[in-house]
């Protein structure tokens, strides 16, 4: 009949959009994880505490800043983040907390003191970033040295191993591209460069989610260890999860933010948009975006009620600074300290990388209750002197 062709051909259309549309969003890779996850039931006992971390890549020299915009941009989020804050607090009497990972190859001190001023308000804490492409293993340790050097010895922005004294930081990879993870082998180089960020100090990576980037892994909502194979690229695409009770399998812990898709923002007012937590202004902070951050539930196996919620942004892009310290942000916090800070069922943290590290690491070693008292468990924050 009519009506039946009709019907098929409909179906075959919206499946051809479909698949068009995977392939053009490199879903692929992590589709299937994620739609197993949603239907996997979690049940959670007792009050649920979000650990809120917003690492950013910060990159003040973006699009070829000329050197008054480089300053320009340090300097609002020196000047506006502290007003940001002021009225926001967590279920620790915390303010929030803005990790920013500063490029190495964009250094100039007067930034980075700039930063560091912020870090001493209990604002910010501060970790590596490296844009690099077709390095070698010998000039990409060297990059890390000569940085941590300068960020340990000129702004004492990184903790040091009490006992051998090499600094300890997070990372992210810039342009994805973690060990060599792009498709055409742009913009790292490296096979082995797990390995090569633990030796030199890296407790923990930050760069995913990073969909619809091809560099996009199939283990997605992780918190997990993954074991390098020097002879092959995107060793990060599968691990093992971090386990109450467990041990380091591997060379590198990966926290990941969430990723999905958004079927309350809908393209065409059909397909779903990726949730990627990338925070900007074409795409913000919103209440059902945050819902869904949460939803998404990325925690450390065993303890279901401590949930990592690591969202990301690009902070001195203009387009986008005016959402990020400004109103949009306000109405995140707000929502955030009052859904989700009830004192009953949710109990909001704001935490940096390097806290939401500790707490993990607190919570692979069987530790329960409020995880506030572990921000520090592992790895002490620096002391940030005058310069």
């Amino acid at each position: 009949m009519p009506w039946l062709l009709f019907i098929a051909s409909l179906l075959g259309l919206l499946l051809l959009a479909a698949g068009f549309f995977i392939h053009s969003k490199n879903m692929s890779t992590w589709l299937w994880p994620y739609l197993r996850q949603c239907f996997k039931s979690r049940k959670v006992a007792g009050p649920i505490h979000i650990m809120f971390c917003f690492v950013d890549h910060f990159e003040p020299q973006w699009a070829k800043a000329t050197y008054e915009q480089e300053c320009a941009r340090v300097q609002r989020w020196r000047h506006d983040y502290p007003l940001l804050c002021a009225s926001h607090r967590d279920a620790d009497g915390r303010a929030p907390i803005h990790t920013f990972f500063y490029p190495a190859e964009e250094y100039r001190p007067e930034h980075l003191d700039a930063l560091v001023d912020l870090c001493r308000q209990g604002l910010g804490e501060i970790e590596i970033h490296l844009h690099h492409d077709n390095s070698t293993e010998s000039e990409f340790r060297q990059t890390l040295r000569d940085f941590n050097k300068v960020l340990v010895e000129r702004h004492d922005c990184l903790p040091t191993d009490s006992d051998s004294r090499q600094a300890q930081w997070g990372f992210i990879h810039g342009n994805w591209a973690l060990d060599n993870a792009r498709p055409d082998g742009r913009y790292c180089g490296i096979n082995n460069e797990l390995i090569v960020l633990r030796e030199e100090g890296c407790y923990a990576d930050f760069t995913l989610p990073c969909a619809p980037d091809p560099c996009q892994t199939r283990t997605i909502n992780a918190i997990y260890y993954a074991t390098d194979d020097p002879l092959h690229p995107k060793s990060h695409n599968t691990g093992s999860p971090v386990t109450v009770g467990g041990k380091p399998i591997g060379d590198l812990m990966l926290v990941q933010g969430p990723l999905g898709l958004n079927w309350q923002n809908r393209k065409y007012g059909l397909l779903p948009r990726i949730e990627n937590a990338d925070v900007r202004a074409s795409n913000p902070p919103t209440e059902d975006r945050v819902d869904a951050w949460v939803r998404a539930g990325i925690h450390v196996v065993g303890r279901p009620e401590w949930v990592i919620v690591k969202v990301h942004t690009h902070g001195t892009q203009e387009r986008d600074i005016d959402a990020l310290l400004g109103a949009p942000m306000e109405r995140m916090h707000h929502y955030l300290e009052t859904k989700y800070n009830d004192g009953k069922n949710y109990f909001l943290h704001y935490v940096s990388a390097r806290e939401t590290y500790n707490i993990i690491k607190a919570a692979e070693a069987g530790k329960i209750g409020n995880p506030d008292l572990y921000r520090d468990f592992l790895i002490s924050k620096p002391a940030y002197r005058h310069a």
